[in-house]
């Protein structure tokens, strides 16, 4: 049995992404918000990265580590807010959920720094992220729709890109050659690098 550890980092983009979309179309007005999206917050969102970010931890790989965790916890937080008040708990105010998703942009946007040394892909995940959280703080603090719909058309195109970077990873890894590009200059020697 090979003792070679696997790369978590697309199961965490993954569950990062497909969950992102999904909220995402409700941001934009296309779907309402329901369970559906509520349960992929909690495993896939949540759990699946909180997962990942552990595996990323065994390989020694803080960055990983980080990310996945904290969005993990981020998706669980979220599902928190929207359902204890349903449960006799004070809903959040504008001001309240601005302030939080502005702390969510200034991570990520520290975090897209770290990202600048990784493929073009994991770049773009960061840097449409950082955009989608400060998208969602003003419109919190503003109340302006417009702003609100963009920022879900902005989010789909963020965990689209998430989507494409995890599976370009599982598809490179399989085939051991380039087959979707993520804009790592590793690539042109030959070799599949570690993209996590």
């Amino acid at each position: 049995m090979s003792t070679k550890l696997a790369n978590p980092a697309p199961l965490g983009l993954l569950g990062f992404g497909m969950t992102t979309v999904l909220l995402n179309l409700c941001n934009a007005g296309l779907m309402p918000l329901t369970s559906v999206v509520l349960a992929m917050g909690i495993f896939y969102g949540g759990m699946a990265q909180i997962f990942a970010g552990l595996m990323c931890y065994k390989r020694g790989d803080m960055f990983g580590t980080t990310a996945f965790t904290s969005y993990g916890l981020f998706w669980l937080t979220l599902v928190a807010i929207i359902v204890m008040p349903n449960m006799g708990l004070p809903a959040a105010s504008p001001e309240a959920m601005g302030s939080y998703l502005a702390l969510w942009a200034l991570f990520t946007a520290f975090m897209f720094i770290g990202s600048l040394r990784y493929p073009v892909a994991k770049q773009v995940v960061f840097a449409s992220l950082t955009i989608l959280f400060a998208l969602l703080a003003i419109h919190e603090f503003t109340g302006n729709a417009v702003i609100g719909t963009l920022a879900g058309y902005e989010g789909i195109f963020c965990g689209a890109s998430a989507i494409y970077f995890a599976l370009a990873q599982v598809v490179n890894n399989e085939y051991g050659r380039i087959v979707l590009p993520i804009g790592d200059k590793k690539q042109t020697t030959g070799g599949v690098a570690a993209t996590a």
